[in-house]
């Protein structure tokens, strides 16, 4: 028998409607088990490396827990602790972890590193954050809006703040299943359609007025001002990015049953007004849970395929 391809997540457009449709409907049930304290190990002596040259939280800690409550291990490498630190080529290093372990996943800066690192993989590689894209972070997000609100498909999604990486996965999230997306930057900060991955699409639309942007979304969506590795520009972005905070006026101005996220960490009084995300139309405490049970379903499809019960 033919030895099928390795699957790699490291764009959102790297799979199909209908994979994601599969994933969403694992998560539901792996989710519901977790809820049960119900025990489901498939990863049982599996082992997922985690490689992070970005600090993290959420996708530290949803992929550890997520491996352990499967069943597997996960293994934390710290860049600086490791001789990816000093020098040692991307290439070699993905020949050798993907040797002793059965999945990784890569928290890092530019998206070629994660694209050559699995190049050279004989396993399934997983991009946790780059500067370009934030695939597990959309994947959470869509699983949050079907459980409040249902198949997104011909919804309007508005983007406030920084075309950053989760911008640029939203916006190919969009393509693959059907809804659109208003972007409002500040001039200097728009999408790039090229960086983005988009080469001609009919599923965004840019607006100057952030106002606009929100107006008849059903979900309202932000993130910081600076993302990591642009700590030095914080003190002009604060200044460009002073009328694009999410308020309860643009919320207004949003359909009345529209739901507010953010991937977090979230700078209440910058990009996003406190009385948004602690209200009611706010679901970041599920958008962020959900980062676990979404990428338990990633992890299980990956290592085993299609799972059906």
């Amino acid at each position: 028998m033919a030895q099928q391809p390795i699957k790699h997540f490291l764009q959102f457009k790297d799979f199909s409607r209908e994979e994601f449709e599969h994933l969403f409907r694992r998560t539901g049930i792996i989710k519901e088990r977790f809820k049960r304290y119900q025990p489901y190990h498939p990863l049982a002596d599996r082992t997922l490396a985690m490689i992070f040259e970005k600090s993290s939280t959420r996708t530290r800690l949803s992929f550890e827990a997520g491996m352990h409550q499967l069943g597997g291990a996960a293994i934390y490498l710290n860049t600086r602790d490791t001789q990816l630190g000093r020098g040692e080529p991307v290439e070699d290093a993905a020949e050798v972890i993907s040797r002793m372990v059965d999945a990784v996943m890569i928290r890092t800066f530019d998206q070629e590193i994660v694209e050559r690192f699995a190049s050279h993989s004989r396993v399934p590689v997983i991009n946790g954050l780059t500067n370009e894209y934030h695939p597990c972070q959309i994947l959470a997000d869509l699983y949050t809006f079907l459980e409040h609100r249902g198949p997104i498909r011909g919804r309007t999604v508005a983007w406030v703040g920084d075309s950053n990486n989760v911008c640029n996965t939203w916006l190919q999230a969009a393509e693959v299943f059907d809804f659109n997306v208003h972007v409002s930057t500040p001039p200097g900060y728009e999408v790039e359609p090229e960086r983005a991955g988009l080469y001609g699409t009919d599923h965004y639309e840019q607006f100057a007025d952030p106002m606009e942007a929100c107006r008849d979304a059903d979900l309202v969506t932000t993130d910081v001002w600076t993302s990591m590795g642009f700590e030095a520009e914080n003190e002009a972005r604060r200044q460009a990015f002073a009328d694009w905070q999410v308020d309860a006026e643009m919320m207004r101005v949003a359909r009345p049953d529209a739901v507010f996220m953010h991937c977090l960490p979230a700078h209440r009084g910058e990009e996003v007004e406190a009385a948004v995300i602690d209200g009611p139309q706010s679901v970041v405490w599920d958008e962020a849970e959900n980062r676990l049970h979404t990428q338990k379903a990633l992890l299980e499809y990956l290592l085993l395929g299609r799972v059906e019960e």
